[in-house]
């Protein structure tokens, strides 16, 4: 078994890094792992109303239950979350941004942001695309009327929406990519922090030395992203591989080399406890200190 488990996060500079060799190159004996869809987990439940099943099982549950892996990406609140609480760390010496957006279909009457309060719009519980929608609507709606459906991971949302199940959604990544595609209008941008989770048991510098590759890998993204764009398709399911062309496809999230620093950790947990979206996981905000929680 490799020392270092990697899961790759939907995004395509694992998948440049190991091909380029920097991951060798930088001394890390590593594999690629994955982890258990949020719908295999648990938290489902019928929807009332008949539309696609709810899910209540997202990022932050995953990462509480534990991952069998040394690295990971989530949501910066849900790690965050999982750093504070005393499980794992974050690594705070860079970070990434994830391209998404609210999306409707062509002919939804839905044309302005403020069109949304009578809307619901599919997220995944506890994750990116949740906390991402309450944070781009805030400020427009107000929180009370935000409506909301979890209708689980990114690629689940992505099918829901191209068979007409769901009015709007938030994704972010290559389903985003290929809704644009499909003709699908995002009504609001909601790009947002991606950070890396990092095991209790991982070597510092085993995670300094995934990030330098990874940083590598932008470089090569940035200077010519069109060579890469075919790893997209590791990303999609398969039933949906001869109705894209990852060609048109933008370059997705990007790994960014700047810390994580101790305000934005803090602002992040007060924005959390002022929208009030966690239950019971709000009670182990701010548990332990950034020094703790945060790998600088």
């Amino acid at each position: 078994m490799p020392k270092f488990r990697i899961v790759p996060h939907n995004r395509l500079q694992e998948w440049v890094a190991d091909e380029q060799g920097y991951f060798a190159a930088a001394g890390l004996d590593y594999g690629f792992v994955t982890i258990p869809r949020f719908r295999q987990q648990g938290g489902q439940r019928p929807s009332a109303d008949g539309g696609p099943d709810e899910v209540l099982f997202g990022a932050l549950e995953s990462m509480r239950a534990g991952r069998a892996c040394d690295v990971s990406g989530a949501c910066h609140w849900a790690i965050n979350i999982t750093a504070a609480s005393g499980r794992d760390r974050m690594w705070g010496r860079a970070y990434s941004v994830a391209p998404g957006g609210i999306y409707v279909g062509s002919d939804s009457r839905v044309r302005r942001p403020e069109d949304l309060a009578a809307v619901e719009i599919a997220v995944g519980f506890h994750s990116g695309s949740h906390f991402s929608t309450l944070q781009a609507l805030e400020p427009i709606l107000g929180v009370a009327d935000i409506r909301l459906r979890f209708s689980g991971e990114p690629n689940e949302r992505l099918d829901q929406m191209l068979n007409g199940q769901l009015e709007a959604a938030d994704v972010f990544g290559p389903p985003a990519y290929v809704l644009e595609q499909h003709g699908f209008r995002k009504v609001l941008d909601t790009s947002f922090i991606v950070a890396f989770l990092v095991s209790e048991d991982a070597d510092p510098a085993d995670v300094e030395r995934y990030v330098s590759a990874l940083l590598q890998a932008q470089r090569d993204i940035d200077l010519d992203p069109h060579r890469y764009k075919h790893y997209y398709l590791r990303e999609l399911p398969e039933h949906l591989l001869d109705r894209v062309d990852v060609r048109a496809f933008g370059p997705g999230e990007r790994i960014v080399a700047e810390p994580y620093p101790r305000e934005v950790f803090e602002q992040t947990q007060g924005w959390l406890e002022q929208v009030d979206v966690l239950g019971e996981a709000a009670g182990e905000l701010s548990r332990r200190r950034y020094e703790e929680a945060v790998l600088v």
